[in-house]
């Protein structure tokens, strides 16, 4: 629904802007940014759902676009990011970095704890199930954590490889520090070599490494107990 002409024109004569076919996540987040509450006609209009936490209200143009600002909110609950870029592969680019940052500091917000990046959590992790399916586990038992032990070993390869350096003897490397308790040494992502995170000042949240070693492992799980394949499709004679 939108504004007719007329309502318009007796709205800007009392000096009040209406803005027309908003979406609904606009209109929501101008309520939580106003303190207002929306209502579905003019007839349920009370004075208390009235949002009065605007500080300025302006419309500037950007570009080609006119675009609507409400700035200097008092306690306001909801805000807008406005990204500019040359182009549309930029400019989603960006909103993709700024995503994952967010997302990271939401994280971090909920659950403040940190671990160290560069691959030094997988490392330390291998290195103790690698420990302990030698020593502690006897048989076969010991195959699945020698296995989760290797494959955690792909993140740290893969940086220093990235980073152009010798995935065998830096990997060798690692595996010393960190059977000598140095657990904060990972990979420098730009040189391919070992350097230690506390230094290097590269952590990661905790509840994104724990989901993702647990997603790897109940999907891993998955697959081992697949035991036949059924095509969808049938063969032609």
């Amino acid at each position: 629904k939108g504004v007719s002409d007329l309502a318009q024109h007796y709205l800007v004569k009392h000096n009040i802007t209406a803005l027309r076919r908003m979406r609904k996540t606009d209109n929501n987040r101008i309520a939580r940014a106003t303190g207002a509450k929306i209502v579905t006609s003019v007839d349920e209009l009370k004075e208390q759902d009235v949002g009065t936490g605007c500080g300025l209200f302006s419309i500037e143009k950007i570009g080609d676009e006119y675009f609507t600002f409400l700035t200097k909110c008092k306690d306001p609950k909801a805000c807008t990011i406005l990204l500019r870029g040359p182009g549309k592969d930029t400019l989603n680019e960006i909103d993709r970095n700024l995503q994952d940052a967010m997302c990271v500091a939401r994280n971090v917000l909920f659950n403040p704890y940190l671990c160290p990046g560069g691959g030094a959590t997988e490392m330390a992790l291998s290195v103790q199930l690698a420990q302990r399916a030698k020593s502690d586990i006897p048989g076969v038992e010991q195959w699945p954590y020698a296995g989760v032990a290797e494959a955690l070993e792909v993140i740290p390869r893969t940086l220093i490889q990235n980073g152009g350096g010798n995935a065998m003897r830096t990997l060798t490397e690692l595996r010393a520090k960190h059977a000598n308790g140095l657990t904060t040494w990972g990979v420098d992502g730009e040189k391919g070599v070992p350097a230690d995170m506390n230094d290097y000042g590269v952590w990661e949240p905790l509840a994104v490494k724990l989901q993702t070693i647990k997603t790897a492992i109940d999907s891993a799980s998955l697959l081992l107990r697949v035991d036949d394949i059924v095509s969808g499709t049938s063969k032609k004679q």
